[in-house]
């Protein structure tokens, strides 16, 4: 899935600036799908209005500068369709807390402790966050559905962390440091 796609997707359920769109894919309900920067998102929107699959208009603001407001045509909603039709790619799972913890052996294990509450907060609050959203009226049965799976992962990802924690705490400084002067 590319960010063309993804702009479609949000334009698919009301029109959105392409601040609207990032915030929508990186801290709301889009987060969980494909990744998207302004310096990513903007060029594909100027190709989706090239292509006739958006249209925008200028909305002036009250103090502020004046914003690009896109919606989705009737050829932007056939051809997103499309685009789900294709093959899907494989998922992708990155962690920076998976990363610490492959070296939680050559840290110290203080550190290592207060990294895994660090992890299991974030986890917790992303699990309450989904379910809030769950508890929101109006939803629709696949939005429910992406949803519930979430909150499983999340709450998968917490109960291993609360299970298992101990051992990379353990782990922690179970191999000597090596010294740059070695």
């Amino acid at each position: 899935m590319n960010v063309k796609t993804l702009c479609l997707s949000i334009l698919y359920y009301g029109e959105a600036s392409g601040y609207d769109i990032r915030r929508l894919c990186t801290e709301e309900e889009f987060a969980y799908f494909v990744e998207a920067s302004f310096g990513s998102i903007y060029p594909a929107l100027a190709r989706l209005e090239e292509e006739g699959c958006v249209t925008s208009r200028t909305e002036q603001q009250t103090g502020k500068p004046a914003r690009k407001v896109y919606s989705i045509t009737e050829t932007g909603r056939r051809i997103f369709a499309e685009e789900l039709a294709e093959p899907l790619g494989e998922d992708i799972f990155r962690s920076p807390f998976l990363l610490f913890a492959r070296f939680a052996h050559i840290l110290p294990p203080d550190l290592v402790e207060q990294r895994c509450n660090e992890f299991l907060a974030r986890t917790v609050k992303s699990r309450q966050r989904l379910d809030e959203a769950a508890a929101r009226e109006g939803r629709n049965p696949t939005d429910r559905w992406i949803i519930d799976y979430g909150r499983a992962v999340m709450e998968v990802a917490e109960a291993h962390m609360r299970t298992h924690m101990h051992e990379l705490v353990t782990m922690a400084r179970a191999e000597p440091r090596k010294d740059a002067a070695e």
